[in-house]
């Protein structure tokens, strides 16, 4: 047994040097003066106001994209020992000495670092030479557009880090595939894919265009897998169900995962949670959860309640009255019915006050013990305040005459009887005997006569002119005309009524409650809604000084001033390499027409190369130009402010083809030793540029030295190009 300690033990360890000193060059051109400038910069005042809402707990709800990029930027405030106190209102504010802009900055910069090594290690997998992947870690090292992205508070680095992570660990599954299936480097480098792609989309949606790329990629190599006759049907299921598991259920739990820490981190009310419906805001601590907090739950007979419209878009309001009548003639001269207005009003107020009426019983208040509303009871609804009866019939509404005028009936003694009867239909009940509950459902009110639908028509039109008090129409809809959220309503507010006089209901009306029953959401309704508002929540598309269009980026034809000295005219552009953006579309170009000519030419049977570099040249252009395209592609669609960053992860595999195109030309193109010398000394003649190029711009990429006017007017390539030259 002691033999074994005859000879030592010794552990031999390969390393690429290569790697290495790209990464320690990565790091360094990344992390070089990051607390520079002490200023916020360009979006930095955008993302900053999330990570002051992380540090104090508070809800929001950010439309641009899912919350796991936030939280990665938060993290460093949070190791940065930051308080969230600061003012995020300005580009260029001064940072406040409360404000750790290294710690704020660390990971972007390190995503967009380890971005070099990751681009060597994708080219080495894909089957090319070390020079050909040096050659690319080399362009994204010196590409100024993704140094100037990584060192601030941005998420572009970070997603294009995952978005590399992700296709580098496929490529290493996949290299593994053919010698060791089920191995544990197999299994790791299969659910790091799945990983990389659930971070890559919790990052920002744009993430989910490669993690579809990778899918089908997925998918084309497993219908190849079929097909071998060696696999068993057993192996073959195996194989599907390893990776169904590695690349779609791991990243849906994920990027669920991000949800419920970002939802478990923020549990305080704030501005941003007046967009949630009730039942959310209520499960947040302040806020309208101050208010509701120990509300009854059961809605009864005699109940008093607000009512909020669920569409909530794009603003919330509450159904509401008040003594003012409609016109006897409107503007158009169309006639109403006169009668009390009734409203949907966008703030809390003592006249969006109402009281849940049974329509064979006199009394305002609860009985002992309290009967409550079912689904399908019939109610009338009394108005707290003035005590009228929400009433609809036909009368053609103010804004809507298609639809029927709801008002708070007053008898003026004329043949016009009242119709104040409605059905209490909720929607999202469980069974047809399930109780009306506050907050918890969502109710529409039919009415009984016409059978029209209480509807918030206002989100859909102009508010009432001033006799309305510029307020949103309330309507009978004909059911007849479809389904819409504006027709659902919610209880909010609700007290159990004990005071049958109308001077003690008013003092009643404006006295909290204090009895205690929770209303808590599940994380998966949390998670539903949130993540609706997200995709559905539009902020108003206003046009930007530096905003541009998908066709300028090709040509880099616009470029996007981050930050401006206020004194010494030092300054931070977004501006990218021109000799790397101008050879990454040269390639893409001759990418397309050397595949169009071979593929003609081997439909003629006649094949230019072998058989292992042509499928090495279509694996290369899956990648490479199928990730420039499918990141690049969908933003002619989009309806949204666009801005150059939003091309940098297409560019990035588009100069990962630029390697690929060089390798290729001189292995099978240039066929004599003095071509081949010729085509060498062009590429190190290039390369050159793209330094001094680097160089050119290195100024404007790390914000100093700062330059003269002159100097400044010479970086000026282009017309369209702003570069801000300070007056003297």
């Amino acid at each position: 047994m002691l033999g074994c300690l005859k000879n030592p033990v010794v552990v031999t360890v390969e390393i690429n040097m290569n790697l290495v000193a790209l990464t320690v060059i990565g790091l360094i051109s990344r992390l070089w003066g990051l607390s520079y400038p002490r200023a916020v910069v360009f979006d930095e005042v955008y993302y900053g106001q999330f990570v002051s809402l992380y540090m104090k707990r508070i809800f929001f709800v950010d439309d641009s994209g899912p919350p796991f990029g936030h939280m990665l930027l938060a993290l460093g405030g949070y190791l940065g020992g930051f308080d969230g106190n600061f003012l995020w209102n300005r580009i260029g504010a001064e940072y406040s000495m409360n404000v750790p802009i290294w710690s704020l900055r660390l990971l972007p910069a390190l995503a967009g670092a380890l971005c070099v090594p990751l681009a060597y290690q994708i080219l080495v997998e894909l089957q090319f030479s070390h020079c050909a992947a040096l050659g690319a870690a080399l362009l994204i090292l010196l590409e100024n557009s993704l140094i100037t992205q990584s060192r601030f508070m941005l998420l572009e680095s970070i997603l294009i880090f995952f978005i590399l992570l992700a296709v580098l660990s496929y490529l290493k599954f996949y290299n593994l595939q053919r010698d060791s299936f089920f191995s544990g480097s197999w299994w790791f480098w299969l659910l790091l894919t799945g990983v990389a792609c659930s971070c890559a989309v919790g990052v920002k949606y744009m993430g989910l265009f490669t993690y579809m790329l990778l899918l089908t990629i997925a998918g084309v190599h497993f219908w190849h897998m079929i097909g071998d006759r060696n696999l068993s049907n057993v192996s073959l299921m195996c194989h599907f169900l390893a990776r169904g598991l590695a690349l779609v259920i791991i990243p849906v739990a994920m990027y669920l995962s991000f949800f419920y820490v970002h939802l478990t981190l923020l549990y305080r009310s704030g501005p941003h949670d007046q967009i949630m419906t009730s039942a959310f805001q209520a499960s947040l601590e302040g806020g309208l959860a101050r208010i509701t907090q120990g509300q009854p739950l059961e809605v009864a007979y005699g109940s008093q309640i607000t009512l909020r419209n669920v569409l909530g878009k794009p603003m919330q309001c509450w159904l509401h009255s008040h003594t003012n009548t409609y016109p006897i003639r409107y503007e158009n001269g169309r006639g109403s019915s006169h009668q009390q207005q009734v409203t949907c009003y966008p703030f809390k107020d003592v006249n969006n006050w109402w009281i849940v009426k049974d329509p064979g019983m006199q009394q305002l208040v609860v009985s002992n013990p309290p009967r409550p509303v079912r689904h399908g009871h019939i109610v009338q609804l009394v108005h707290g305040i003035t005590t009228r009866y929400l009433n609809t019939h036909d009368v053609a509404a103010p804004l809507s005459p298609h639809s029927q005028e709801v008002s708070c009936y007053i008898d003026y003694n004329i043949s016009m009887p009242a119709q104040n009867l409605w059905r209490v239909e909720i929607v999202n009940r469980e069974s047809d005997t399930d109780v009306w509950k506050t907050i918890l459902s969502e109710v529409r009110f039919v009415h009984v006569n016409t059978s029209a639908v209480l509807k918030a028509s206002g989100f859909f039109g102009a508010s009432l002119p001033e006799w309305g008090y510029r307020q949103l129409e309330v309507v009978g809809e004909k059911l007849s005309k479809g389904y819409h959220q504006s027709m659902v309503w919610n209880v909010e507010e609700h007290r159990y009524g004990k005071s049958q006089e109308q001077k003690e209901r008013e003092v009643e009306l404006h006295s909290p409650t204090q009895m205690d029953i929770s209303k808590n959401l599940s994380f998966m309704a949390k998670f539903t809604e949130l993540q609706w508002k997200i995709l559905t929540l539009k902020n108003e598309d206003t046009e930007h000084k530096y905003s541009s269009s998908a066709l300028d980026w090709i040509t880099m034809d616009t470029n996007i001033a981050y930050w401006l000295h206020p004194t010494s005219g030092a300054q931070i552009h977004l501006l990218g390499n021109v000799v790397t953006w101008a050879s990454a579309n040269i390639a893409a170009l001759v990418y397309a027409c050397l595949s169009l000519w071979y593929l003609i030419r081997r439909r003629r049977k006649i094949y230019d190369i072998p058989e292992d570099a042509w499928q090495l040249w279509v694996s290369a252009g899956g990648i490479c130009v199928g990730g420039w395209a499918v990141n690049y592609l969908p933003f002619f669609l989009m309806e949204k402010t666009l801005f150059l960053y939003h091309y940098l992860p297409a560019l990035t595999f588009q100069i990962l083809l630029i390697p690929i195109i060089l390798q290729h030309l001189g292995n099978h193109l240039c066929r004599s030793l003095l071509l081949k010398s010729m085509f060498s000394a062009l590429v190190v003649a290039w390369f050159s540029s793209v330094y001094l190029v680097y160089r050119t711009f290195s100024p404007v990429t790390y914000g100093e030295p700062s330059l003269s006017v002159t100097e400044l007017k010479d970086l000026r390539w282009k017309d369209s190009w702003n570069i801000l030259i300070q007056k003297q």
